[in-house]
């Protein structure tokens, strides 16, 4: 089996993954503090700005992976790059001219999603292009390493930094970050051809054939509305933490470096650990026993009271999870590559991934809502329970699949029936 540092272009495609995955980790503390500390926002207003970064993934998504599939992939990743350096660069500005809302912000981090949107449609049907099928699996659990690595590193890096120049500012490594990104991209060598032009349909046409790919395949389906309702319960919880871990459980900026850098150093493991898994066990299995690992591990964060071990409590929880999701995701991720065929991935991974980061722009408001009107406890034990649900379906929906084909896909021989 070829080595995936034989293959050329993808340490330079690895490398602009992994810059601008540090960067993001730097900018996605920046933003937490910057609404609630700086702009001094209620939970609902941190919902709300979350819920901008994720909201054209729900209405723009669609659309995204149909031009997406017309286009060529890497000229438009470059140029997503450089977009989300330049935007970015706005919100220091803003708040230096005294002009930073929470209205503003929202309306930065929206087009910023628009830019994201087209990006990770383009970026994760490329690299079916660079890699040969059987390398997939370790090609984008390197890839989910190397954010893991960011993860690890990025929140302790970015909790120093803003100390000294403040949330503002601290988003501008971002913005070089995406800019080196967008230039190593460039260097990028691929099979990366201009779609048939002759074969092209009506945008509606188009849409429709990568939903009912999606939502009519025999296992897809199942895969990606239990991913969707994860996401919807991750996103309770992930923002009910913020506020909650600053206001009640009294962590501290630090404390919240502390907590990402536990959930970064268990992506790490998890990415470590994801293809030796894949070897061991179908590919339900390992969505359904992880997916299961993701949802409960959620338990200590729910259970954290004030004092000693509360920073401890919530280090637990976002390693459990993390660890759980990093193991599950390459896996899910290849195998969705492998049943679809080409000229259809830009449109199914920007269907799942529509609805999935859609989800997101639903939970955040929602559990800020939920954390205002009723407490954050109970908005937390929401969000804990939709995520045990959903895992739990999608046992029963793969244990079904299972016996009616007497035993589950395996992942080597994954074709579309």
């Amino acid at each position: 089996m070829p080595r995936l540092v034989d293959v050329p272009g993808y340490i330079r495609f690895w490398t602009a993954s992994a810059v601008s995955a540090f960067g993001s980790q730097v900018t996605g503390l920046a933003l937490q503090i910057l609404t609630a500390v700086t702009l001094s926002a209620s939970a609902t207003q941190v919902g709300l700005v979350n819920a901008a970064r994720w909201a054209p993934y729900l209405l723009f998504g669609l659309v995204a992976g149909v031009l997406v599939d017309r286009c060529r992939r890497k000229p438009m990743m470059v140029a997503m790059d450089l977009g989300r350096a330049a935007l970015l660069g706005v919100i220091p500005l803003l708040y230096a001219l005294d002009r930073l809302s929470i209205a503003a912000l929202c309306v930065c981090v929206f087009a910023f999603g628009v830019l994201c949107l087209f990006f990770d449609a383009a970026n994760q049907s490329y690299v079916p292009r660079l890699l040969p099928k059987e390398l997939l699996n370790a090609g984008y659990a390197r890839m989910g390493q190397a954010d893991a690595v960011a993860g690890s590193t990025g929140p302790l890096i970015a909790g120093v930094l803003i100390k000294f120049v403040g949330a503002p500012l601290a988003v501008l490594v971002d913005a070089v970050t995406y800019l080196l990104s967008g230039l190593l991209l460039t260097s990028v060598q691929a099979h990366d051809p201009v779609p048939d032009r002759g074969a092209r349909r009506s945008l509606g046409r188009e849409l429709r054939e990568g939903v009912a790919w999606v939502y009519r395949h025999r296992t897809l389906s199942s895969i990606a509305l239990t991913s969707h309702a994860m996401l919807l319960f991750n996103t309770i919880v992930s923002t009910v933490f913020v506020v909650y871990a600053l206001r009640e459980l009294k962590i501290g900026d630090f404390g919240l470096g502390v907590t990402y850098a536990c959930a970064g150093l268990g992506a790490v493991l998890g990415g470590a650990l994801s293809e030796r898994v894949s070897r061991k066990l179908d590919v339900g299995a390992t969505l359904i026993a992880f997916r299961v690992l993701a949802a409960v591990g959620w338990l200590p964060l729910v259970l954290a009271e004030r004092g000693t071990w509360a920073l401890f409590s919530v280090s637990l929880a976002f390693f459990l999870v993390s660890l759980a999701i990093s193991i599950e995701s390459p896996v899910e991720l290849s195998y969705r590559q492998s049943v679809t065929p080409d000229r259809l991935r830009g449109r199914m991974n920007a269907t799942i991934r529509s609805f999935n980061w859609g989800m997101v722009a639903v939970g955040a408001p929602v559990g800020g809502l939920l954390a205002d009107q009723v407490s954050y406890r109970f908005a937390l034990w929401v969000g804990l329970s939709g995520a045990v649900i959903q895992a739990l379906v999608l046992t029963v929906s793969r244990t079904r699949e299972a016996r009616a084909a007497d035993e589950l896909e395996p992942f080597a021989a994954a074709q579309d029936s």
